[in-house]
């Protein structure tokens, strides 16, 4: 396949493409069942009054863009930054643009550090995945803002964009992380997300938020994450919500954002949690959970809600009895798959022992024997059951243990993932990575997330301004 190439970025709009012909095919044929996967189609038009103007930090090749825009046309992204400095070729740039070619709309392939903030657009709502490979560690420093973080963690630059806008700043916030976000680090349990909410409620947000798995809401994929959720109290959805913030509880079953667009019953369990969480970042660096034990685990549950200094936490389960996809529903005939896809008979054994269960002596770097085991993982993938996560190293043809492996439709023969399917497993356009080689169209696609949760969530939010 053709590669991308920067000097074709403009001639090459797929503006006018159809969303995931396939599956919408599939949806119209089961109209009833598959309502709330209906694909709407993407608005062109630049941002007028009553619309809501997005920013999309950490932009990937536009999870979040493609979710709101399918919740409401009203949703009209007005910039977006997306730079991976591990790479060459800024593909997941190069895609965003081709895909999302819109007439007036701002953009930026920087290192977010480098951005100047005065740079980016007002806007009403800020979205993103901020990268997690470290949460850092905030501290008072005479030459900042009051906190700062090791280099190249990205939260703090969210935080300073909220900060230096003041009353400017977006009113709204929606933001994806993953779930172990609530529990690291490993010492101090819970600190980070401690850090972010405190950071958040100096600066006037209240926040909901809750560990959310796609499958669980009929989506095609099992993907655990973290999604925040913040308004401002001078905003509109908070003037309507405030009452309800009376009753914390009430509010993260049933009356919340996130309760309404991902319903969920209270689990049994502690009950809810209530903790002072502040608005000193710098504070619970050193000693949010400081004196927890070894092992023991995070204060927080997996949805809750800040309000002022303090934070509801409780453990909650999925409540959803709506149409589910599963793994076969997205699977292209074979037909549509290209020979390199499929697995040899020769490769067969090598990838069933990759994937099989084991315990086996081995001997480490250094010259020590040591028992190695692992459990068993299905093989092949059952397609009737949402898929397992995809992950970044999905791509390239070698037997791997994580890789997904499905029996074709017709003849039965083993093979791997086409991009079309990873693509439609987190509910993208068919092709919206095409261009991109094969292998990194299966890393974008390991780094995204699955569009249907922002969709959702937009849904609500649509409704509430």
């Amino acid at each position: 396949m053709k590669e991308i190439n920067m000097k074709e970025i403009y001639s090459n709009s797929r503006s006018e493409r159809r969303l995931c012909e396939p599956v919408v095919d599939y949806c119209t044929k089961n109209k009833e069942k598959f309502q709330q996967f209906e694909l709407f189609p993407r608005t062109r038009l630049m941002a007028k009054k009553g619309d809501i103007r997005v920013i999309e930090l950490f932009a990937g090749v536009g999870g979040f863009r493609v979710g709101l825009e399918r919740a409401s046309k009203r949703f009209k992204t007005i910039w977006f930054n997306q730079w991976e400095p591990s790479t060459k070729q800024q593909d997941a740039y190069l895609i965003y643009m081709r895909d999302f070619n819109d007439e007036g709309s701002e953009f930026s392939n920087h290192d977010i550090n480098t951005v100047p903030i005065n740079e980016i657009p007002d806007s009403d709502l800020l979205c993103g995945g901020f990268p997690c490979q470290d949460y850092s560690v905030a501290t008072t420093l005479k030459n900042s803002r009051g906190i700062e973080g090791k280099k190249g963690v990205l939260w703090w630059n969210i935080y300073n964009i909220l900060h230096d806008k003041g009353d400017k700043a977006p009113k709204y916030l929606m933001l994806e992380n993953v779930d172990r976000l609530l529990s690291s680090p490993a010492k101090q349990r819970g600190r980070d997300f401690a850090i972010i909410l405190s950071s958040l409620s100096k600066l006037g947000y209240i926040v909901e938020w809750k560990v959310i798995n796609a499958a669980d809401y009929g989506m095609p994929q099992r993907r655990r994450r973290t999604y925040m959720v913040g308004y401002r109290k001078d905003s509109i959805i908070y003037e309507k919500l405030e009452p309800l913030l009376k009753d914390p509880v009430d509010y993260i079953i049933n009356s919340g954002i996130e309760a309404k667009a991902f319903p969920s019953v209270e689990d049994v369990g502690d009950g809810i949690v209530k903790m002072k969480i502040g608005r000193d970042p710098a504070y619970n660096t050193v000693h949010f959970n400081e004196n927890a034990k070894q092992n023991q685990p995070s204060p927080f549950k997996n949805s809750g809600v800040l309000i002022d200094d303090y934070c509801y936490t409780i453990d909650t389960l999925p409540q959803y009895d709506g149409p589910k996809l599963t793994l076969g529903d997205i699977l292209l005939d074979d037909k549509d798959i290209p020979e390199e896809f499929f697995i040899s008979k020769n490769n067969e054994k090598q990838w069933a022992y990759l994937k099989g269960a084991k315990k086996e002596k081995r001997i480490s770097a250094n010259g020590h024997e040591y028992i190695y085991s692992e459990g068993g993982m299905a093989f092949p993938d059952s397609i009737d059951k949402p898929s397992r996560t995809i992950i970044t190293g999905e791509g390239g043809s070698g037997p791997s243990r994580f890789k997904h492996v499905v029996p074709s439709k017709q003849s039965g023969r083993l093979r791997r993932l086409i991009p079309i399917e990873l693509e439609r497993l987190n509910m993208f356009p068919d092709n919206h990575t095409a261009g991109a080689s094969d292998l990194r169209r299966a890393f974008l696609m390991g780094n995204a997330l699955v569009t249907g949760i922002p969709e959702r969530l937009g849904t609500i939010i649509n409704m509430l301004i």
